[in-house]
């Protein structure tokens, strides 16, 4: 048995609403310095608040995914503004209900329920082809979206090859 390491990035990209938020939030920033310097000085109060939550909330919209597959191991960890990385989920292919192509029909009855939590860790780039995995974890299901190399689904239909939808 051979062992199969990868690692994949994708990088996010951000959609219109959060570059509206990001920009509104500078932009306030910056207008309650000049009105603490022009009309009030309990603006630069707030503007040194807005400043301490744009130094939080600001590198979040800058987002990459790494997604690492080892031997049936899936690990998803986030990558905040290329500086900070968090741990979103771990899976086990032990757990897999279904893998397939996002656009499948045999997802449409997962899609319907509505206690299964769904996490989308793609580019969200519709020219990008992605795929689906439903897990089957201790608090119920959950539905991934991922943008998977062909090797990791090859390796994941070698495992478990009646839990993979073929394209």
């Amino acid at each position: 048995m051979s062992d199969l390491y990868q690692e994949i990035l994708v990088k996010r990209n951000t959609p219109v609403s959060d570059q509206i938020k990001k920009f509104g939030l500078i932009a306030l920033t910056v207008f309650c310095f000049l009105g603490g310097l022009t009309i009030q000085p309990w603006f630069l109060v707030a503007g040194l608040g807005m400043a301490v939550v744009c130094y939080f909330v600001v590198p979040r919209f800058d987002l990459e995914y790494e997604y690492l597959y080892v031997n049936g191991e899936l690990d998803i960890d986030k990558i905040m503004n290329k500086q900070k990385r968090k741990r979103c989920a771990s899976y086990n292919i032990d757990q897999l209900e279904i893998l397939a192509p996002s656009n499948s029909g045999e997802l449409d009855r997962f899609r319907r329920k509505q206690d299964i939590k769904i996490k989308d860790y793609t580019s969200l780039d519709p020219k990008v082809p992605s795929y689906t995995l439903v897990f089957n974890q201790d608090k119920g299901q959950e539905l991934l979206k991922l943008e998977l190399n062909q090797a990791v689904v090859n390796d994941i239909r070698r495992t478990a090859p009646r839990k993979v939808v073929k394209d």
